[in-house]
Order: C-alpha cells, then sequence, then structure tokens
C-alpha cells in the first residue's frame, strides 16, 4: 500500500492552531465567498452539483476556485478533464490545476496513480485539507466552492471551524434512505450555525423516449428536507444518461449539456446568486445574465 503525502519543499509546519465553529479561523480569505456543496449521503450526485456550480458561475464572470475536500474519494478532476494532471509548485505554493474558467486543488492532483488510496487517518485527512487551502496559490477569488465529502465528521468540522463559510447547499436524491442522511447534514450545519443556502434535488425523474416520467428514487424528498430546515428548494435534476457521460468524460452538463440542462444549471446559478448570503457578498448584479 502506498501512503500518499504532500510535501512541502522548504517550508514550516502548517499553523494547525484550530479554529471553533463559533471563532472560525479565516485560511480562506483569499475568497469573498465560500461556499460548501455537502449532502451527508454518498452518490446522489454532490460533486456533479459542485462542479456544475463552479463552472456555471465562473460563465457569469466570476472568479472561481473549486476544493474537491473528498479527500479520500476525490473525482472534481476527472469530472474537469484534469485526472491527468499532477500538482505542480511553484517557489512556495502549489498551483492549481485549471479548466473550464475555474480553478480546482484536489488530492487527486497528488497521487502518484490514479488508483492510490489515500490511506490517511482523520487528522492527517484535515491536516492535508489545511494544506490544500493554505499552501495553494489560489490568487483572489469572487467563491471558493468546496466539495465535500458524504458524513458529518472531520472533513466538515474543519471546514466550518478553518474557513468563515458563506452558506452551503445541500444535495439529496428524492429516496428516504438519502434524505435521512441529508437531514444529519442539515442538523449539523445547523448546531454549527453554518448558513444553510437551500437544496437541489438530483435524479428526481427519469424521462423515457416516450416523454413520459419515471421516479425510481421516489419522489418529493428534496422539498421535504427543505420544508423541514425552511430553506428553499433551489432546482431540481432529472436522471439522464448524458449527465453521467459527461461527468465521466469531463464535460460539465452546464458547459455541454442540451438545452433543457443548461436551462436548469443556469437557473440555479440564479438562485444562487439571489440568495441574500452570495447577494451581501457580491453585490446584488453580481454574476447577472
Amino acid at each position: 500500500m502506498t501512503l500518499v503525502q504532500i510535501t512541502r519543499p522548504n517550508r514550516d509546519k502548517p499553523d494547525l492552531s484550530w479554529g471553533s465553529s463559533s471563532a472560525p479561523n479565516d485560511r480562506a480569505s483569499f475568497a469573498r465567498v465560500v461556499l460548501g456543496v455537502t449532502s451527508g449521503k454518498g452518490g446522489v450526485g454532490k460533486s456533479t452539483v459542485a462542479v456544475n456550480v463552479a463552472v456555471g458561475l465562473a460563465q457569469r464572470g466570476l472568479s472561481v476556485g473549486l476544493l474537491d475536500a473528498d479527500v479520500y474519494g476525490p473525482s472534481a478532476a476527472r469530472m474537469l478533464q484534469l485526472a491527468g494532471e499532477r500538482v505542480r509548485w511553484g517557489e512556495q505554493h502549489m498551483i492549481p490545476a485549471e479548466n473550464f474558467g475555474i480553478r480546482l486543488m484536489s488530492t487527486a492532483l497528488t497521487s502518484p496513480e490514479d488508483d492510490t488510496a489515500f490511506a490517511w487517518r482523520s487528522s492527517v485527512a484535515t491536516s492535508a485539507l489545511v494544506q490544500l487551502l493554505e499552501d495553494v496559490d489560489w490568487g483572489p477569488l469572487d467563491v471558493l466552492v468546496v466539495d465535500m465529502p458524504p458524513g458529518t465528521g472531520d472533513v466538515q468540522l474543519t471546514v466550518v471551524q478553518e474557513t468563515r463559510l458563506t452558506g452551503a447547499l445541500l444535495v439529496t436524491t428524492p429516496q428516504r434512505v438519502a434524505v435521512d442522511d441529508v437531514a444529519r447534514a442539515a442538523r449539523m450545519l445547523r448546531d454549527v450555525g453554518a448558513p444553510i443556502l437551500g437544496v437541489v434535488e438530483n435524479m428526481s425523474w427519469y424521462e423515457a423516449a416516450d416523454g413520459s416520467r419515471h421516479r425510481p428514487f421516489g419522489e418529493g424528498g428534496g422539498q421535504q428536507v427543505a420544508e423541514r430546515y425552511g430553506v428553499p428548494l433551489l432546482a431540481s435534476f432529472p436522471l439522464k444518461d448524458a449527465v453521467r457521460a459527461g461527468a465521466d468524460e469531463g464535460v460539465p452538463a452546464v458547459v455541454a449539456g442540451d438545452d433543457d440542462d443548461r436551462a436548469r444549471w443556469q437557473g440555479l446559478i440564479d438562485a444562487l446568486l439571489g440568495t441574500p448570503a452570495l447577494a451581501a457578498r457580491l453585490g446584488p448584479a453580481a454574476g447577472a445574465r
């Protein structure tokens, strides 16, 4: 088994004076907005949402970075045609990979082989996350999108305690099994005082060739979460093979989807930019079409 480490050439050890939920550190001070994308549940399309939201914001003229905080199972690099890239160091900092107008940093860029396991205990994983924030030449950003892993553990706590999180976007499918875990993620965010901007329901329906809609994962889960926690349901997306293929090939649906796909993603971007939290940081006219 290969143990992956993120090395720092001729640098002191990172400052690991941890913040708290009530008094977080500001390790992402380079970004005007820190937007978390979370679910509490794996397999709901959270990374697909994070990638398309990041690229969609960049299409509006904003300076955007994407931090793949799923340190054990990173997938954003593949979804952005950057799976073959490896981390590069400048004089003092790692240089983020770039495509589709956004900057990306991910543990996937640090692994020697594409199937290298990130065999880290949680203390190492959280230290690595701090390095991906502080040891990267992000440059000034309007928005840093943070693609969080499943669960409600150390990585999520590190994000809310080490950055000034502007708000979080909850991703779910309609299925009750998914909603149960997403509710736990929502409760954690509420307990630590992190704002929830809204809910995205993924895989809401499947449209057959005859135009009929089928709902293999049930119906209404996203609305249930939204109502329970008093936040809006910002968007619903269908289950489509073209979106899956685009993710595998590294071509986000917000760029290369059909007219309906692009319109749905742009609608989500409009809804996000219209939330009071983002409008207060970016200005009411930011990203206007």
